[in-house]
């Protein structure tokens, strides 16, 4: 067999014991050890395709030879903006439109149920505070909603993203803890809990300050990977397609894998993002953490050659 072929099948099959359990790890080198089993893909964005900046080395490479296989790509992000302002940026940063299917973010999901179904705890909304990384005009874009900065006032906390590298859980517990005695409902539409900056440094995300407001008697409703909401919008997309032959890729056991495991749907942990510089032993870590353990792990979302 040429080395070309060798790689192109190649799979490691490595073992962690974890206390009393054994854990497989079936590592693969790239996206083309999985074309066989797959016939569409459900791909996370930040710690996956690009780091916030840029582009992961190969991933435009890989995503094009994906669709020239006849495979199907939604990008399925926890990001709080909606999707239009994601695919933009994708776009600014080397990824056009025509690279995927199509994009969902948790955002988008929120601002739906907001528009055209809400949930009967948030029938009277009427004000909302917005919570996000940086403005975001189109949070609230059509919704009808008078926006306030006033935690004592808002009748909705939208939950978009976080700026707790800069502003402290402390403050946002200050900020929030007059809606939280009121029972305001805090719809969070980014459930991670951790966030890569620019540096590499980690910071809470929104889904931290979720927890905080939560644990301060606030009741939260979660939209995002791993809640069941966002996997209903994206599986409509994917309606003819058996969830068994349906992929999920990301850097989050907490979000994508488990996410993509309640969903009858298969998975590949990235070991970029958040689980940059994480062995084996990391691994470990984190399915005993979540419960679930992903069918594949690859070292970057890469083909490759």
């Amino acid at each position: 067999m040429s080395a070309a072929a060798g790689a192109a099948i190649a799979e490691e099959i490595a073992t962690e014991m974890t206390g009393l359990s054994m854990i497989t790890f079936r590592h693969v080198t790239g996206m083309h050890a999985l074309l066989p089993e797959a016939d569409a893909f459900l791909l996370d964005q930040f710690g996956t395709i690009h780091d916030g900046v840029a582009l992961y080395s190969g991933a435009r490479q890989t995503m094009e030879r994906l669709r020239a296989a006849g495979k199907r790509i939604l990008i399925l992000s926890n990001s709080g903006k909606r999707s239009e302002p994601n695919i933009a940026r994708l776009a600014r940063i080397g990824l056009p439109p025509d690279c995927y299917d199509g994009f969902l973010s948790s955002g988008e999901v929120a601002w739906r149920m907001l528009a055209m179904d809400r949930p009967t705890a948030l029938a009277n909304v009427r004000s909302c505070l917005v919570l996000s990384r940086g403005d975001d005009p189109m949070a609230l874009a059509g919704l009808g909603l008078d926006r306030t900065e006033d935690a004592a006032r808002c009748d909705l906390i939208l939950l978009l993203g976080s700026e707790a590298d800069r502003i402290s859980l402390d403050a946002y517990r200050d900020r929030l803890r007059p809606a939280a005695e009121r029972g305001v409902p805090c719809l969070c539409a980014n459930p991670d809990r951790t966030m890569v900056l620019s540096d590499g440094a980690l910071a809470p995300a929104a889904g931290r300050i979720a927890e905080v407001y939560a644990q301060m008697g606030g009741p939260v409703m979660w939209i995002g990977k791993p809640a069941a909401a966002i996997y209903d919008a994206a599986l409509t997309l994917f309606a003819d397609v058996d969830p068994g032959r349906i992929w999920a890729v990301g850097d989050s056991v907490e979000h994508d894998i488990a996410g993509a495991a309640a969903h009858g749907c298969r998975s590949a942990l990235v070991m970029t993002g958040i689980m940059a510089g994480q062995g084996d032993d990391g691994i470990a870590k984190e399915i005993a953490r979540f419960g679930v353990t992903p069918d594949a792990i690859m070292p970057t979302f890469t083909w490759p050659d």
